[in-house]
């Protein structure tokens, strides 16, 4: 059932263990060819993709319940946590990039090559569990959206999401550029759907201005200090630090010091425009919640349910509730694909093992399917939701796991020569990083009930 690696020598700087290392996601590695000689916007073109796939973590159903939260409770007041969560976001996923290309190793190989095993046997074992809870966010998000189109039942619902897997391995077959435009496509589905729904909502413009504004009544609020860790705590996955830093090596660059510089440059711009797409997104799920439900007998709806049920007679359409839907469906799809395809890349990078492709994203699908199924068949569909927040803070615990080395290694110049991270950037970044570990320890103790969180 596996397959030995194919690898390569690295021309990185030699603050590595090994001058070899396996080919990360070895059947699309170097498969898209970047032209020489052209201008900016075919280049651009070229390298235009990974962003995206990373961006569809940042706009997944974990993140639904806290941005309807939000919006719902306290108006139009945390788009600034948005906004900061998904500049943070740029930011690591830039220094993704950097690692990736300047040293041919995404984020897992990385780790593999300088910690020692019991590390990266501890690093493996976390990240898989948070690839599965995220799994799981996705799972009953696209059941939750199949029972609402469609009155599929919950169990049933979870399990026909099973059949991704089998569009992954053809899409991939085929190319990855296949898999990036079917993502591509889900994201302009969700982006036209919210579209429409932020037209219909006819929100306060004013209101939405003065969000972007961070105010000094987030910290004073209690309550509104828990939604704003839970949407920050959600924001940034762990699975995408170790996807994007992967998937920018699926492009064919000069592998010269001025060709990945060159890398670099594309393959952030592509990242940055993608992200500011999930802050759409985003932005739009608490503006429609803030507009249709906040100051109304409504102002409380914290599930996803609700909110559909609610939507058609808040708004006087009959079609709102569906966009709603509609919308949730392809994301819950979009970030399986995503999820599935960065479980493959952790396990060969950390454990330098390649299984079959349909194998390891059954394993994937099976770690999730599991739990969904048990606790939604013993307890009732009731409890999709309370499962969906639990994965969210299962996430949460492993995010710092992905964060220090990357802030670790790319701010070695032993490691990445002419491409370290500057003084500024690692300021930057260890603020970031500090910030995101602190607030999601407090999420994970306020889960617990360890202090007093609303």
């Amino acid at each position: 059932m596996t397959d030995p690696l194919p690898t390569k020598t690295t021309t990185s700087e030699p603050g590595w263990r090994h001058a070899r290392v396996a080919l990360s996601l070895p059947e699309s590695h170097g498969s898209i060819a970047v032209p020489t000689g052209t201008g900016f916007w075919r280049k651009l073109l070229a390298f235009s993709g990974p962003g995206f796939m990373v961006a569809v973590g940042y706009m997944d159903p974990g993140n639904w319940a806290t941005d309807l939260a939000g919006g719902s409770q306290f108006g139009y007041t945390l788009l600034s946590v948005i906004l900061i969560s998904n500049l943070m976001a740029i930011l690591l996923q830039h220094l993704c990039v950097k690692l990736g290309i300047a040293t041919g190793r995404d984020l897992a190989q990385a780790c593999r090559d300088h910690y020692p095993r019991p590390v990266v046997w501890f690093l493996w074992v976390l990240c898989e569990l948070a690839i599965a809870a995220c799994d799981l966010a996705e799972i009953i998000g696209s059941a939750i959206a199949l029972q609402l189109l469609f009155g599929i039942p919950l169990l049933w619902g979870c399990i026909i999401t099973v059949v991704d897997v089998l569009i992954i391995l053809l899409l991939q077959h085929k190319g990855f550029r296949y898999l990036e435009a079917v993502v591509l496509t889900l994201m302009l589905t969700i982006g036209g759907c919210f579209a429409v729904e932020l037209f219909l909502a006819r929100p306060d413009l004013g209101g939405i201005a003065r969000g972007f504004v961070p105010t000094a009544e987030i910290l004073r609020n209690p309550a509104m200090l828990y939604v704003a860790i839970g949407i920050l705590g959600a924001t940034v996955m762990p699975h995408n630090l170790y996807l994007h830093s992967s998937i920018v090596q699926t492009r064919r660059y000069e592998q010269t010091a001025g060709g990945k510089r060159e890398a670099i440059k594309f393959a952030t711009i592509d990242s940055t425009v993608a992200l500011m797409f999930a802050l759409f997104i985003n932005g739009a799920i608490l503006i429609v919640a803030a507009a249709a439900f906040h100051g109304t007998a409504h102002q409380n709806v914290g599930e996803i349910q609700q909110a559909y049920h609610l939507l058609d007679g808040v708004m006087g359409v009959t079609f709102a509730s569906t966009l709603f839907a509609v919308a949730l469906l392809a994301s819950g799809q979009n970030s399986t694909l995503t999820g599935t395809l960065a479980g493959q890349i952790v396990m060969e990078g950390f454990l330098n093992i390649r299984l079959r492709p349909w194998l390891r994203r059954l394993i994937t699908r099976a770690i999730a399917l599991v739990p969904a199924l048990v606790v939604i068949g013993i307890y009732g569909e009731h409890k999709a939701t309370a499962l969906l927040v639990a994965s969210q803070v299962c996430l949460s615990m492993q995010l710092g796991f992905a964060c220090w080395p990357l802030m670790r290694f790319t701010g070695e110049r032993a490691k990445m020569g002419e491409f370290v991270n500057p003084w500024w950037i690692k300021l930057l970044g260890w603020t970031v990083t500090l910030v995101i570990i602190g607030l999601n320890v407090k999420l994970l103790l306020d889960f617990a009930g360890l202090t007093g969180g609303t």
